[in-house]
This record gives structure tokens, C-alpha cells and sequence, in this order.
């Protein structure tokens, strides 16, 4: 029975080599890692007490994400922040799918405004928590976490109720730079006023029961966004 146990084998390596992905991409998304940061396999390979050879796969699906670069010679690096144009890029496939996810979500209005609603209340909460800290405080990375996680269930929730399997993977491809695009998107409690203000919106436009004015509200919530991670602090 060899091929049977080959089977077995690879499915147990994929599974392990998914569990490394998933605890490096934690510890990117969180900070944990710094950007610029050289990953080398064989440390993380000690730290999580598995063969290189996993972390090695699991790098290489971070590569694709744009999270992690690997450098000719000299490993993998964590990729720096999104410059000013590939912020754009990320916006304009943002626009075009989330406006016409929002279209679509529309035809479920009842069940996604009863989801909405209760994920509206948790983002307020957390949004406020961020406000209370003011302007010049800096905001535990709990804080802003459990707000990006509540951020990204509103939108996700639209997209669960699109009712489109390849719109859906496509949003899921931009995931991880979506949420690297997040974590600097927030520059102090204006911009969260004003994001927790929009989502508001898109709750009012699906209740209005008019699909057109809830495309409309999220195409404005992302321009609204891409605009703030745009904007650069004065010099």
C-alpha cells in the first residue's frame, strides 16, 4: 500500500505547511514583523518546531500575497509598506468589485441588514474604544485589530451575500494586502469617525431597498478611503 501512504503523507505536509502559513501571516498582519525584516526559514522553522520544508512552501504562498519578497541570494524579506501606486491599483479592483458586490448582495437585503446590523454595532464599539485614546495617544495593536477584524466582516458579509463564487475569490485575493492597506489607513479618530459614518450609509442605502443607491454608498465609502491613505502627514 505505498501509494496510499504517499496520500497520506502529502496531505499531512500541506496541512502542516498551511498551519506555518497562517501562524507567519498572523505575526505579519499583526506586526509582530517588521517591514523590511529578513525571514529566515530555519528560525522559523525552530520557533515553530517544524522542518524547514514547510516554511519554505508556506513562504512561497506568502510571496504570491505580496507580503513577503524573496531577494536573489539573500532570502526572504518582509515587503514594505504599499507605496502611493499600488494603493491605487488596490482601489481600482476594490471599486470594481466591491460596487458591483453590493449590487448583488442587494437581492438578499433582508438576511445581509440583519448581519449588517449587528456587525455595525461591534465596529462602532471598537471604533470608539479607538477614538477614547484621542489623537496623539498611540492605540494598543488590540484595539485596532479587533476594529480591522470587525471592518473586514462588513464588507465580507457583502460578499457572502453576492452570491458569486469568483467575485468572492477574487475580493479573497486581495485579502492580505487589503488588510496591510488597513492597518495604515487609520490615521486617528477623524478617519475612524468617518469610515464607522460610511458604513452607516451602506446600512441605509440596502434598507432603502433601491440596489442602485447601495452600489453607490460603497463606491463612495472606498473612494472616500482610498482618498484618506492617499493623503501623506505634513511635512
Amino acid at each position: 500500500m505505498p501509494h496510499a501512504n504517499t496520500n497520506a503523507d502529502e496531505i499531512e505536509r500541506r496541512g502542516l505547511r498551511e498551519q506555518v502559513y497562517d501562524s507567519v501571516l498572523r505575526r505579519l498582519l499583526d506586526g509582530r514583523i517588521a517591514s523590511g525584516e529578513r525571514l529566515s526559514i530555519e528560525d522559523v522553522a525552530r520557533t515553530l518546531n517544524v522542518s524547514p520544508t514547510p516554511v519554505r512552501e508556506a513562504f512561497v504562498m506568502l510571496e504570491r500575497t505580496g507580503l513577503v519578497s524573496r531577494v536573489a541570494q539573500r532570502g526572504y524579506r518582509v515587503a514594505p509598506p504599499l507605496d502611493s501606486a499600488q494603493l491605487a491599483e488596490l482601489f481600482d479592483a476594490r471599486l470594481l468589485l466591491e460596487e458591483h458586490a453590493a449590487r448583488l448582495a442587494h437581492a438578499q437585503r433582508d438576511a445581509l441588514l440583519i448581519e449588517l446590523e449587528r456587525i455595525t454595532v461591534e465596529h462602532d464599539e471598537h471604533a470608539e474604544k479607538i477614538i477614547a485614546y484621542g489623537e496623539q495617544a498611540s492605540v494598543p495593536i488590540e484595539a485596532t485589530q479587533a476594529y480591522f477584524t470587525s471592518d473586514a466582516e462588513f464588507h465580507d458579509a457583502i460578499f457572502s451575500n453576492a452570491g458569486n463564487r469568483y467575485l468572492i475569490d477574487m475580493y479573497s485575493s486581495l485579502g492580505a494586502l487589503t488588510h496591510r492597506m488597513r492597518q495604515i489607513a487609520v490615521r486617528g479618530p477623524g478617519d475612524v469617525r468617518e469610515a464607522t459614518r460610511e458604513h452607516h450609509a451602506i446600512v441605509t442605502a440596502f434598507a432603502s431597498g433601491d440596489s442602485e443607491a447601495a452600489a453607490a454608498a460603497m463606491r463612495q465609502h472606498i473612494e472616500n478611503v482610498r482618498a484618506r491613505s492617499l493623503e501623506r502627514p505634513a511635512d
